[in-house]
């Protein structure tokens, strides 16, 4: 269980974060938020992407877009979204479990700029139900993660198309 891959590396390396596991899903942001009672931006969703061949994953505020052209600036490829199958293999967690810890596989992990407004987020942990309360900067000191500006923001979200 996923779950238990992300205690796994919480006790691996002396950290200790409450792990919520709520009765109802937290799969999505609108859930997530819901059931935390913060703002959906608040959320940090993991998505899992290659660009050329890496495969990484990339952790964004809740509401956020990737911007195709800042991703193609930053990683000089286009990205391309995982499978379903090819999420679980590489981060052994289920979409709507997928987060930046106990990972099966070792991946990149980059952090967008969008999660820097917030004290804490909430990335889930290992399964649809599961996540942790974070402040930004731990979340970077603990998953070695990258400082990335590759999103625009809610406010920007328009219908512009080109953005995923």
């Amino acid at each position: 269980m996923a779950v238990s891959d992300v205690r796994k590396f919480f006790e691996q390396h002396h950290l200790s974060f409450e792990i919520m596991e709520l009765e109802g899903s937290t799969a999505t942001v609108d859930l997530a938020a819901a059931a935390h009672n913060v703002e959906p931006d608040q959320i940090a969703k993991s998505i899992a992407l290659y660009a050329g061949e890496e495969k990484f994953l990339l952790v964004t505020s809740g509401m956020s877009r990737l911007d195709n052209k800042k991703f193609k600036t930053a990683f000089k490829a286009k990205p391309r979204m995982m499978t379903a199958e090819d999420v679980l293999e590489a981060t052994g967690h289920p979409v709507g479990g997928v987060c930046p810890f106990g990972l099966r596989t070792d991946m990149k992990i980059c952090l967008d700029a969008s999660l820097k407004r917030f004290e804490t987020v909430f990335p889930a942990a290992g399964a649809p139900n599961a996540s942790i309360e974070i402040s930004p900067a731990r979340l970077q000191e603990i998953t070695n993660g990258t400082w990335v500006d590759v999103c625009k923001s809610p406010e920007v979200n328009g219908d512009t198309g080109d953005a995923l």
